[in-house]
């Protein structure tokens, strides 16, 4: 995998401003976050992002849901520790993501990419301790498979966490809050940069 910057993002009014602003400035691969729409228009905006990802040439990603990620033709399913195991959805032929929260977790999975963390605490896994920059250190000794670090990345505390060992992370609300997402992330994608 040769993705380094991540955005994860939710439906929104803006979502196509915001993903090709994000890409321009970066962001390598779109993970649609969303828990809160039916099937039905959940489909249509992964569809419709589908469309967008291919003309910009980035993988798009699909959370939970491998059955909405194959009839959206998505590039990969990302899992948690509690959905559905990776083997079922391997079922779906689908590539698959998966967080990770402890080394345990990171040595366990057979996904083809893990994320790592979350590094710092933050309000979109909200009441789940911060595993912190230690794990971080671990995933970049004994990680067998490509992974992000995720969970609180922004300006303010990516270069920590690209000194702890990150080649990638994934972030949130350090673009999709952002005033300008494009900066935003051309300033991620830079704290990256060998």
């Amino acid at each position: 995998m040769d993705s380094r910057l991540y955005l994860i993002t939710g439906a929104r009014h803006d979502l196509h401003e915001l993903v090709e602003a994000a890409v321009s400035g970066g962001v390598d691969i779109v993970q649609i976050r969303e828990k809160d729409l039916p099937d039905a228009e959940l489909l249509t905006v992964l569809q419709d992002m589908r469309a967008l990802t291919r003309r910009l040439e980035v993988p798009l990603v699909v959370n939970d849901r491998p059955d909405l990620a194959v009839l959206a033709e998505a590039d990969y399913v990302h899992l948690g520790q509690d959905d559905l195991p990776i083997e079922a959805a391997r079922r779906f032929e689908l590539r698959v993501g998966q967080s990770t929260h402890a080394p345990e977790e990171l040595e366990s999975t057979e996904a083809d990419y893990v994320g790592v963390g979350p590094v710092y605490e933050t309000p979109t896994k909200a009441g789940r301790s911060a595993a912190g920059l230690e794990y971080v250190r671990y995933a970049a000794a004994h990680a067998r498979r490509p992974w992000f670090a995720i969970g609180g990345i922004d300006g303010s505390n990516v270069a920590d966490v690209v000194a702890a060992g990150a080649e990638r992370i994934a972030v949130v609300r350090a673009i999709t809050e952002a005033a300008d997402p494009e900066r935003a992330a051309a300033s991620l994608r830079a704290a990256l940069q060998d």
